[in-house]
């Protein structure tokens, strides 16, 4: 079965000429021209990944993928932003989007992105095992969650690659460049914020107290170390 991309844009000749190229790519399209009608669609259709525009009618993307992670769906959300909208693009990022892309862009460049964060998507868990444990928190990569106290909570499938690759680096420094090039797939990015946005989310997940971790260490102008 073709993978399912939904493209959630309101400029409608920029989504037809997405559809037509992502196509042709072999993927099956749907289109909304809203946010309404995109949420709608992304919790009833199962899409395997969506394309959302940020400024929309009606409901804009970053309320769009605030509802959808509301759900628990841990399914991969690329963001189109445009130039200028820097703060959106952070704000995304932190509310569970896995990419962005800032218009106008490379179809080339985009259709790399797509196929690494599909394939992501479907890598799950992989070498890092079904279940390891982090201090009092377990961690399920099979099932995209992790427990704490008892409680379990859903995790993304870009969060369970970045806190594969510290596990699979346990005791080392690892350079946001590195987890760029590994979990993004980018040899040059403009910033490293976003991985530190993610860093933020897993800690939130993970650490008894996020504002002192004990486990997912900064190490100061080069990474992370987990320990």
């Amino acid at each position: 079965m073709n993978e399912k991309i939904l493209i959630v844009e309101d400029e409608m000749d920029l989504a037809k000429g997405l559809k037509l190229n992502l196509a042709d790519e072999g993927y099956e399209i749907l289109l909304a021209a809203n946010g309404k009608e995109g949420l709608r669609l992304a919790l009833t259709e199962a899409p395997d990944l969506v394309l959302l525009d940020i400024r929309m009618p009606e409901m804009d993307g970053l309320e769009v993928c605030r509802e959808i992670r509301k759900t628990g769906s841990g399914i991969p959300i690329l963001m189109l932003t445009a130039k200028g909208e820097e703060a959106d693009k952070v704000v995304g990022l932190e509310i569970g989007a896995d990419d962005y892309m800032i218009k106008p862009f490379g179809l080339r460049e985009l259709q790399a992105r797509i196929k690494a964060l599909l394939r992501r998507s479907k890598a799950g868990g992989g070498a890092a095992g079904s279940r390891h444990r982090i201090g009092a928190c377990e961690v399920d990569f099979a099932a995209f969650k992790v427990q704490r106290k008892g409680k379990w909570t859903d995790v993304s499938s870009l969060e369970m690659s970045i806190l594969k690759h510290l596990i699979e680096h346990a005791g080392e420094v690892v350079t946001r460049e590195a987890l760029l090039e590994k979990i993004w797939g980018y040899e040059k990015f403009p910033t490293t914020r976003t991985v530190d946005n993610h860093i933020l989310k897993l800690r939130k997940k993970i650490e008894e107290d996020p504002a002192h971790p004990k486990h997912i260490l900064s190490v100061y102008g080069e990474g992370y170390r987990l320990v």
